[in-house]
């Protein structure tokens, strides 16, 4: 078996590489992992899902697995995955699933674990799961009789999540206006719902799920229906979720992007400002801007990076007692209010600032000057042999020397797709996209598809 735990949990082509069948294993492995039992109680799970149509599949399957392992099951149904980190926690569940691919196409589907609490695995316990599904332990020794898990079905859990985004908002959203892409995914209804009960006017498009419309030419990977919505109502600002509504990006009122590096320079200057910023200290990754190091350093905030994933940016929260972390995707971690990445959240405090302010969003997020950055996703036959061929390396390593201190290259392998992820900043677009396209040459070289 190759690795089955990526960046973001376990993720593949629904009945293709993510079968029922792994999925039972991986629910079944992860109940006797997660769960330190003393016989005292049968362990509690709840699972939730995005709406692509696989995601009934899979959950029936995870649920059979939970159940055969002696786990109570709550399904939630189709909510974010923040929402079912947050009712893991609010019912003292030992463990969570959330089945989404978040912002990958329909097709695919993935199985996000939580433990105690809603947060989400460390590196070791993926590690114990992964042997667990591979030595096929989760099959022999389950329960009969009165030890096999219970089903049941909780109808309020969007209700429960919905009023604690709005209690934490800090300032009323009266008087603007949003846009709002759903991305035809997990947040259609509690989205709007969220920002209309904060005070906002919402317009919300791309909120009609069907099980196959999920991500498709929408949401946060498709910024272009919110940006010519957003000036066609003549709204404040757009907001962009992704299909399990972990991420939020934003537009302006004439149609400009906001990135994650900018939210987060937003956030960051309004919690300083209130005090709520511990240590005047934000956790980004190393995929954010140039640009944000250098604002943030003009405003005396101290930025800690991580590696790619929110995983990695809440194990340096937690472990520090920080207080805002994120990625320029859009995951953005306010540990006060949330265990993971909330993409409602963010959107609700985003547009707090803009209400208390009286500011526009371009004005506020004019603090971040932004280098020209480019990405280059270069699909692959290998994606470990792909970014360490030594080709590739000699190619960094020569950027890098023509770049010096005025721009960077970032080389790394997807953790959930069949890619390497060619990052290049430079003083200049053409200079980025230039040394960007050399080095992803040297990757399809070294790796062909």
């Amino acid at each position: 078996m190759g690795r089955l735990f990526g960046t973001d949990g376990v993720r593949g082509l629904a009945n293709g590489d993510l079968t029922p069948e792994l999925a039972l294993s991986v629910a079944v492995a992860a109940a006797r992992v997660l769960v330190e039992s003393d016989g005292s109680h049968q362990p509690l799970a709840i699972v939730g899902r995005d709406p692509r149509a696989s995601g009934e599949m899979l959950e029936a399957a995870v649920v059979a697995g939970l159940t055969s392992a002696g786990a109570n099951v709550v399904r939630v149904g189709v909510l974010p995955t923040p929402a079912v980190a947050f009712l893991v926690a609010q019912t003292n569940a030992d463990l969570g699933v959330m089945l989404s691919a978040s912002h990958n196409p329909m097709p695919d589907n993935g199985i996000k674990l939580f433990a105690a609490g809603g947060a989400k695995l460390p590196d070791e316990l993926e590690a114990r799961i992964e042997q667990a599904v591979e030595d096929g332990h989760g099959l022999v020794g389950r329960p009969t009789g009165a030890g096999i898990g219970r089903v049941h079905d909780l109808l309020d859990g969007a209700e429960h999540y919905v009023k604690h985004l709005v209690t934490s908002t800090p300032h009323s959203l009266a008087g603007i206006k949003v846009v709002v892409d759903c991305a035809n995914g997990a947040a259609s209804e509690v989205g709007p719902t969220a920002y209309e009960e904060a005070g906002a006017e919402v317009i919300a498009i791309h909120a009609e799920p069907d099980g196959l419309n999920i991500n498709e030419d929408c949401g946060s990977t498709h910024l272009d229906k919110v940006q010519e919505r957003v000036v066609a109502e003549g709204a404040d600002l757009g907001l962009a979720h992704d299909g399990d509504a972990d991420r939020c990006l934003a537009v302006t009122a004439s149609g400009e992007i906001v990135d994650g590096d900018q939210i987060m320079a937003i956030l960051a200057l309004a919690m300083r400002d209130a005090g709520t910023l511990t240590e005047d200290t934000l956790v980004a990754t190393v995929m954010s801007n140039l640009g944000l190091r250098i604002a943030m350093k003009q405003s005396g905030i101290r930025l800690v990076e991580t590696k790619v994933g929110d995983r990695y940016v809440l194990e340096e929260l937690n472990g520090n007692g920080l207080a805002l972390g994120g990625e320029q995707s859009g995951h953005i971690v306010m540990p006060a209010y949330a265990t993971t990445g909330d993409g409602v959240l963010t959107g609700l405090h985003l547009m707090a600032q803009l209400a208390a302010s009286g500011k526009s969003l371009a004005d506020l997020a004019a603090v971040v000057h932004k280098l020209p950055q480019v990405l280059i996703n270069v699909k692959v036959g290998d994606r470990e042999a792909g970014a360490a061929a030594p080709a590739v390396l000699a190619a960094v390593g020569k950027a890098e020397q023509e770049l010096g201190e005025s721009g960077r290259v970032l080389l790394r392998p997807s953790g959930t797709e069949p890619l390497v992820r060619v990052m290049v900043e430079a003083g200049t677009e053409e200079q980025a996209r230039e040394v960007a396209e050399r080095i992803a040459d040297e990757v399809r070289t070294a790796s062909p598809v």
